[in-house]
């Protein structure tokens, strides 16, 4: 069985944070997945799992409340995702029934305005990403909000939930201890068990902790979508440190696909990576393997192909294969307030 076929069997979800269930951030499971075996530790651990000279790269995007009540022609309720911010005003939404539904709203059409609860309206111009390539799940909308739409998102939006959760969290429920960006439709999760606590003892371990941002959209993807673009900004002083670490022979571990693919959207085919911002477009796979991350820290989704593609591109079918088995087997809850796994595939030689 391939791996894409182990992520269709999801695991059992979290349904609501793990403080909720009397654990610390940093006390849910943690599966170790390397060559050599799997083992089972608790987040906490990880300073004693990586080592002097590794470097952790996170992301600083903030997670917006990004659903708001709406209603179309005939006064029909509907749930508005903002998606992703556009370059020209626009956003990309998604529109949901009310309540934790299952699907997306199918019957939506170009010009159709859709009124805001809190005030304004939205007008669908098409679909998003473009025409031909949408799937009828995303729009490119024109807000006419009083203010702006973050002013909007701020004052009366809520946290996107979907039906694995049955209860509203606050947004702060939502935030990672990195989040500082707004600009996230939903939480770049994997970075939700870091406590402050957590992020001192790795420094205190010799392992150094680097930022880039990546602005992620709404996760639920249609089987075999690809990811969409996103917003992305690699610093300066980011590349350098993966650079130097690469180049002395530690490990360079992303917390999360989103850090993967700003981190991989920078790199040059040597693994050289440059400051870099802008809208990336990147999907990793085995066609395009990664070039600078060699480690990555995951939550367990039941996610389309491409999130495992991308599983695969750092850490090879194998590996996540085993971790998925073993995931499964051992009852590891998913999605954003779940488990969490550390994927070390074998180390490659340093070419400096």
């Amino acid at each position: 069985m391939s791996s894409a076929g182990v992520a269709v069997r999801a695991g059992r979800p979290a349904t609501e944070p793990p403080e909720a269930r009397g654990l610390a951030r940093d006390g849910v499971r943690l599966l170790v997945a390397e060559p050599a075996g799997i083992r089972h530790r608790v987040f906490a651990d990880l300073p004693a799992l990586l080592g002097p000279g590794d470097l952790v790269v996170v992301n600083t995007s903030r997670t917006l409340a990004a659903a708001v009540d709406g209603h179309r022609r005939r006064d029909d309720p509907v749930a508005v995702h903002f998606s992703t911010a556009l370059d020209d005003g626009c956003w990309a939404v998604e529109l949901r029934p009310p309540g934790p539904a299952t699907g997306p709203v199918r019957d939506a059409v170009a010009g159709e305005r859709i009124d805001l609860r809190p005030g304004g309206w939205l007008t669908l111009l098409g679909p998003y990403p473009e025409l031909g390539r949408g799937t009828g799940r995303l729009w490119r909308a024109a807000p006419s909000v009083p203010g702006s739409v973050e002013r909007l998102l701020a004052r009366h939006g809520r946290p996107i939930r979907y039906a694995y959760v049955p209860e509203q969290w606050p947004l702060r429920c939502y935030q990672t201890v990195f989040a500082r960006d707004p600009g996230s439709a939903e939480m770049p999760s994997a970075g939700r068990p870091f406590t402050a606590r957590l992020v001192t003892d790795l420094v205190a371990a010799g392992v150094a902790v680097a930022p880039v941002t990546l602005h992620t959209g709404v996760s639920s993807l249609d089987d075999g979508e690809p990811p969409l673009p996103e917003r992305f900004r690699v610093p300066p002083s980011t590349a350098r440190l993966v650079n130097l670490v690469r180049a002395s022979g530690g490990r360079v571990v992303a917390v999360g696909t989103t850090v993967a693919r700003a981190v991989e959207s920078a790199a040059a085919v040597s693994g050289v990576v440059a400051p870099a911002q802008g809208w990336t477009d990147l999907l990793l796979s085995a066609v395009r393997p990664v070039r600078a991350v060699t480690g990555l820290i995951t939550g367990w989704h039941a996610a389309g192909a491409s999130h495992l593609r991308l599983l695969e591109a750092v850490a090879g079918a194998e590996l996540v294969e085993a971790a998925y088995r073993e995931a499964l087997r051992e009852g590891y809850r998913w999605h954003e307030f779940g488990d969490s796994c550390l994927l070390l595939p074998a180390r490659i030689p340093s070419a400096g």
